[in-house]
């Protein structure tokens, strides 16, 4: 298993150069032994699975609206990013490689869904279990402009993208995407207007 996090302790004499903000997105990326040659978004997440001994699913969907372009559910063996499904693909593409980020970055997530959310949207989970979720609460925070440019190394391995107009959720995550479509669903928007 890779560990992921790289920074060291200085000492008073120590006079080594900190490393630029630069120079630590692109170890990061380094320390994943990247195979030589172009790269699929799927062997990109495969790759990344692998390394953190997890598996990384994509879960395209529609979004409710409000909500971010997408986001990152963590839980147990697992990672889920789930997208946009009606976004132009190179910004689907854009979106991925930001959720990469944050996971090649083993970034700790700030908790944003409380525990009735997540039995909503994954109900055979205990809520403790779904261990964190990123939300978009500060996007100009040090952890989302780490995300932004490690995705941008990453996507310069990604061969020339071929827009997939139809993804496919894998069936590891239908549960999940039949669980956040239906935040966007007529019956669930006039709920919310009741309990307004």
């Amino acid at each position: 298993m890779m560990v992921m996090r790289w920074r060291r302790r200085r000492s008073a004499n120590d006079t080594a150069p900190v490393p630029s903000f630069r120079q630590q997105c692109e170890e990061r990326v380094r320390a994943l032994g990247l195979p030589e040659g172009e790269l699929t978004v799927q062997a990109l997440c495969a790759h990344i699975g692998a390394c953190l001994g997890r598996t990384v699913h994509l879960v395209p969907l529609p979004l409710p609206a409000g909500s971010p372009d997408g986001m990152w559910i963590s839980a147990e063996g697992s990672d889920f990013i789930a997208f946009e499904a009606r976004l132009a693909p190179v910004h689907q593409r854009q979106v991925i490689l930001h959720e990469l980020g944050h996971l090649v970055c083993d970034h700790e997530a700030a908790p944003v869904m409380s525990p009735e959310a997540t039995r909503l949207l994954m109900p055979s989970l205990d809520p403790g279990l779904v261990q964190r979720v990123l939300g978009r609460e500060h996007a100009h925070s040090p952890a989302e402009r780490e995300a932004e440019f490690v995705g941008s190394l990453l996507g310069r391995r990604i061969g020339t993208w071929t827009p997939q107009r139809t993804w496919q959720v894998p069936p590891e995550a239908a549960e999940l995407a039949a669980r956040l479509s239906a935040l966007e669903s007529p019956a669930h928007r006039s709920g919310e207007e009741k309990a307004q």
